[in-house]
């Protein structure tokens, strides 16, 4: 309960980060994309049908142009206090925190326990605590560590609160060794602490290799005989806290969960488990707030529960409109400085309108939210209107929106409420979690139109666009160090089918029921729709993918692409400008210059990749001829040295352990596009040198093309760097035969075609 004294501190204020001299730099962009246009358009009848595609890309490349710079406009943050929430709230809310997890092989159950681990330690009170990991692979493995883990628990959370640790996640914490010092006290705790944890990590090690332990415990009965698309439900309470007054030697519970998944029934993969975990979570513990991070993103701030509390908690008439507050999707490891950067700039756009998009990790939800409110549907006081108190809480409503259990029911309508639970033990809520749980339990109701939204791979978009929509704003947060740190998949076909998931998903978003290109009379602010029409605009890598090919095909061609004379200096300007801009967005957060361009280069060709084969994926789900599935992207745990854990996603280029052009190939579909760009423009380059010694200037035949389409060329090819690389490597660092094969009986049907025209 918060203190309502006026004299007191807040707990977070909204930062602004506006600056007039980036809103001069967008603008002078846009104008050059415009002008660019304008020569176009008064200069298209003298040229051939090349420059209608070009123009036609560059109006693509304008308008996101134009949408970026509305995002950007009015950039904001909110800061945290948590070291005011103290004497501001006398008795912290409760927070639900919520783990999926989906494969044993592709998630490793020891990248699960960290994070686990990392939660448990929380600086919150553990009696105000609850995790619960949802395994949708059904895998005994994953309980076993769990169990492993909640042992290791009891040891661990008091050690990290007791030394105030920073980093709690063991394998990122023993990464340093020992240092020197006086205290033989913690020397001796770390050492035993160190020992313990290598301890678990050998159990899980061999359990993994050895499944004959299965046999010789009972609690793993329930596992017997399941398969991963066809199991039954499964909650088990690993821990229970059972002392309840929030003592730091305290773990909070920790609930292993499995829904019954069959092969005739649609489970909606992810957002389906979600959906579990609020329906089990509401019944065992109905904390009013949830967390919820992937499996490999362990928690890095010890406060981060505090500082989001400070954002819902803030006593203000706007507190109860907020939603959801989201942190940053940080990460150790691989190519993602274009994603940190891409957050600091579009993240922050974004939060200064009505709030930042839900990105499915690192992220704290209201359950009333969640269970279908709009902000239309509360008074002042944050209390239920008349008309939200007839339309949710009646009986008939209740059955029909949440299911027939009623032991959920009675929990949904005390959240709703703003009512606690009365405390229970656990083990006596397990055959009540069980029945949410089957397959059938949603048929009927109101589940994926509430809680999670179904009809998307993209579950969080989807779900956070369908938030904004009901009048609900959101809340950024963005401390230092990170709150949340993460792996990801290697650079190669992980990476590509990951992206490749996201834009399918977001392409299902802009055309299903949530699209924001559709209700225009609903609670959403103008500008809050264009940022998600911009990250649902996955389409824009057909311009992207053509645009490369037209330097090649003009050379090819012997025809003009850029304008001649002075006005070539508006494309020059352009692409300097833009250039300089998007390096000094890199270097101001401490990237190197090396950094900027591989980032750029692997980022482009991963997008572009990912975005070309979801629109196939979307065409063929819309012919009926194949279904959009949901695959599990591959983490691994790093190997990273010692000393990087300050500044994880920043700096230098500790963020970025890859030389430049290692990208990883192989014989799937994903890389063709890649190469046969590559191909094509390095084909060109060749026919123009040739072209170059059979002419005594430069510039080939009066209106064709010249020095500026060959520099378009080399751009290009720069840009796929690390395919022109792959081209020389061997093993998994090089191009595949039968990659190359195809990529080069498409560039030959290009020169055909180009030198025919």
């Amino acid at each position: 309960m918060a203190d309502s004294s006026s004299s007191l501190l807040p707990l977070c204020e909204r930062i602004s980060h506006k600056s007039y001299i980036l809103r001069i730099v967008d603008l002078t962009i846009l104008v050059l994309l415009f002008s660019l246009l304008w020569y176009r358009i008064l200069h298209m009848c003298e040229n051939n049908t090349i420059w209608l595609v070009a123009f036609l890309c560059e109006s693509c490349f304008s308008f996101m142009w134009l949408i970026i710079t509305c995002i950007k406009w009015s950039p904001a943050e909110d800061k945290p206090y948590p070291n005011r929430l103290d004497e501001r709230v006398h008795d912290l809310p409760s927070v639900d925190m919520f783990v999926p997890t989906a494969d044993p092989v592709r998630e490793p159950p020891i990248i699960v326990v960290n994070t686990v681990l990392s939660l448990l330690a929380v600086n919150y009170p553990a009696n105000k605590l609850a995790c619960y990991v949802s395994d949708d692979g059904c895998s005994p493995l994953t309980y076993f560590s769990l169990k492993e883990a909640s042992k290791f628990a009891k040891i661990w959370v008091p050690f990290c609160k007791k030394y105030n640790v920073r980093v709690r996640a063991p394998f990122r914490y023993f990464l340093n060794p020992l240092v020197a010092t006086d205290d033989s006290v913690f020397s001796t705790d770390w050492k035993m602490m160190k020992r313990e944890y290598v301890k678990l990590c050998r159990k899980v090690e061999d359990a993994t290799g050895d499944s004959h332990w299965l046999d010789a415990d009972d609690d793993f009965e329930a596992f017997s005989n399941t398969k991963p698309n066809d199991q039954s439900t499964i909650v088990k309470v690993v821990w229970e806290n059972k002392g309840g007054i929030g003592d730091e030697k305290e773990v909070p519970h920790l609930v292993y969960i499995s829904r019954e998944k069959r092969p005739n029934y649609l489970h909606h993969y992810k957002t389906g488990a979600m959906n579990f975990l609020l329906r089990v979570s509401g019944l065992m513990t109905n904390a009013p707030y949830m967390l919820n991070v992937d499996c490999d993103m362990y928690a890095n701030e010890p406060d981060v529960v505090r500082q989001a509390m400070c954002v819902f908690l803030q006593n203000s008439k706007n507190s109860n409109h907020c939603a959801f507050v989201q942190f940053p999707q940080n990460f150790y490891d691989s190519y993602t400085n274009e994603l940190v950067v891409l957050q600091h700039y579009m993240k922050r756009g974004v939060a200064g309108i009505q709030g930042p998009i839900y990105i499915g990790s690192g992220c704290f939800h209201t359950r009333r939210v969640m269970y279908g409110l709009s902000s239309d549907d509360l008074e002042d006081d944050g209390s239920l209107s008349s008309v939200a108190t007839r339309e949710f809480l009646s009986e008939d409503s209740l059955a029909r929106k949440y299911g027939s259990s009623k032991e959920l029911v009675k929990s949904v309508v005390g959240a709703l409420q703003r009512k606690s639970n009365p405390q229970k033990s656990l083990a006596n809520l397990v055959e009540a979690a069980q029945e949410v749980g089957h397959c059938h339990y949603e048929y009927q109701t109101s589940w994926g139109n509430l809680g999670w939204l179904y009809d998307s791979v993209a579950e969080d978009t989807n779900t956070s666009i369908g938030i904004h929509l009901r009048g609900w704003t959101s809340s950024f947060i963005s401390p230092d160090p990170p709150a949340f740190l993460g792996s990801t998949p290697s650079v190669g076909t992980e990476a590509i089918v990951q992206h490749r998931r996201w834009a399918t998903g977001s392409i299902e978003v802009l055309f299903n029921k949530q699209s924001p290109l559709i209700g225009f009379r609903r609670k959403i602010k103008f500008r809050q729709r264009l940022a998600y029409f911009w990250v649902l605009m996955c389409i824009r890598s057909i311009p992207e993918l053509v645009y490369c090919l037209l330097p090649a095909y003009c050379l090819l061609n012997n025809s003009a692409l850029f304008p001649k004379g002075p006005c070539l200096g508006i494309i020059v300007t352009l692409v300097g400008m833009h250039c300089l801009y998007t390096l000094w967005q890199f270097m101001i957060l401490g990237f190197s210059v090396k950094s900027w361009y591989v980032s750029q280069s692997l980022w482009r060709i991963i997008a572009t990749s990912s975005w070309l084969f979801s629109i196939q994926d979307i065409i063929l789900k819309l012919l009926g001829i194949s279904k959009i599935g949901f695959i599990v992207a591959k983490k691994n745990m790093p190997e990273t040295r010692s000393g990087y854990e300050s500044k994880p996603s920043q700096g230098e280029d500790d963020g970025l352990k890859l030389e430049l052009g290692k990208f990883e190939f192989d014989s799937s579909c994903h890389f063709i596009p890649g190469t046969f760009i590559m191909l094509v423009n390095l084909a060109a380059l060749a026919g123009f040198l040739v072209r170059l010694q059979r002419s005594s200037c430069s510039h080939g035949g009066g209106g064709g093309s010249g020095l500026a389409e060959a520099c378009g060329c080399i751009s290009v090819v720069m840009l796929f760097f690390p395919f022109l690389k792959g081209l020389f490597e061997h093993g998994k660092y090089g191009i595949p035969l039968s990659t190359l094969s195809k990529a080069a009986f498409l560039t030959v049907l290009f020169v055909v075609f180009s030198v025919g025209k």
